[in-house]
C-alpha cells in the first residue's frame, strides 16, 4: 500500500491548502474593491477634465468678445455672443475628443 501523502493528504497539508485558498480569496475580494475605489475616483477626474475643457475655452471665447467689443464698438452685441459660442463649441469638441481617446484606451 502507498502511504504517500499525495493519495492520502495528511490534515496539515489539508490545513495549508485550505488557507492558500482563503488568501487568494481575500487578494480577489481587496483587488475588485480597489478596482471599485479606482473607478469612481477615474470618473470624477474625467468629469472634471471634461468639464475644465468645456469651461476654458468659453472663457477664453468671453475675453476675446470682450476685447473685441472694446476695439469695435459698433458690433457690440454680436461679436461676444459669436465669440462665446465658438468658445464653447471649441470646448465641446475638444471634450469629445478627449473622451473618445480615453474610450478606446479602455477597450483596449
Amino acid at each position: 500500500m502507498n502511504t504517500d501523502s499525495h493519495s492520502n493528504p495528511s490534515g496539515k497539508s489539508r490545513k495549508q491548502f485550505q488557507e492558500k485558498i482563503k488568501q487568494k480569496l481575500w487578494q480577489r475580494r481587496r483587488a475588485r474593491e480597489q478596482e471599485e475605489k479606482q473607478g469612481i475616483w477615474l470618473g470624477l477626474a474625467m468629469m472634471g477634465i471634461v468639464g475644465w475643457s468645456v469651461a476654458l475655452p468659453t472663457l477664453i471665447g468671453v475675453a476675446i468678445g470682450i476685447g473685441l467689443e472694446a476695439m469695435f464698438p459698433q458690433f457690440s452685441p454680436g461679436i461676444l455672443l459669436i465669440s462665446i459660442l465658438v468658445g464653447l463649441v471649441c470646448g465641446c469638441l475638444i471634450a469629445w475628443f478627449w473622451v473618445q481617446r480615453e474610450s478606446e484606451e479602455e477597450d483596449e
